[in-house]
């Protein structure tokens, strides 16, 4: 059976340094992905970047909806913007930022319904054991 979701029906989450709902997941009967809206604020000054996370045994599959920002890995950085797709491996530590003064605004697909249980996020690159 066919599912509309409305804008006030996602699931609010609570990660670090980004606003984020699911928009499809298992709350509502997924069985096979997730969908999320994503909002990255630009930092203000003197605030510290948000540390990277990794999703274990998934692929994350990003678009840039609005905004100007780079998607940060052990690698570098790689600069997006509207329009971009992101395609993030398995076990690749990332994090995504806003460069630009205005929001970053994403949509996440993940090919699994538990997202938070195939992820570790880390407060920063130090201490996920990594260097950029």
């Amino acid at each position: 059976m066919v599912l509309v979701i409305a804008p006030g029906d996602a699931k609010a989450l609570s990660l670090p340094g980004r606003r984020s709902s699911e928009i499809v997941g298992a709350a509502n009967g997924a069985q096979g992905m997730s969908f999320r809206l994503v909002e990255i604020m630009p930092l203000k000054p003197g605030e510290a970047e948000r540390g990277p996370h990794v999703h274990h045994a998934f692929e994350e599959c990003i678009h840039v909806l609005a905004g100007t920002g780079a998607t940060v890995t052990a690698a570098g950085e790689h600069p997006v913007k509207a329009g971009d797709t992101i395609l993030v491996p398995a076990g690749e530590l990332h994090a995504t930022k806003a460069t630009g003064a205005e929001p970053l605004k994403l949509l996440c697909f993940f090919p699994v319904v538990d997202v938070a249980g195939g992820t570790t996020e880390y407060p920063s690159w130090d201490t996920a054991g990594k260097s950029r």
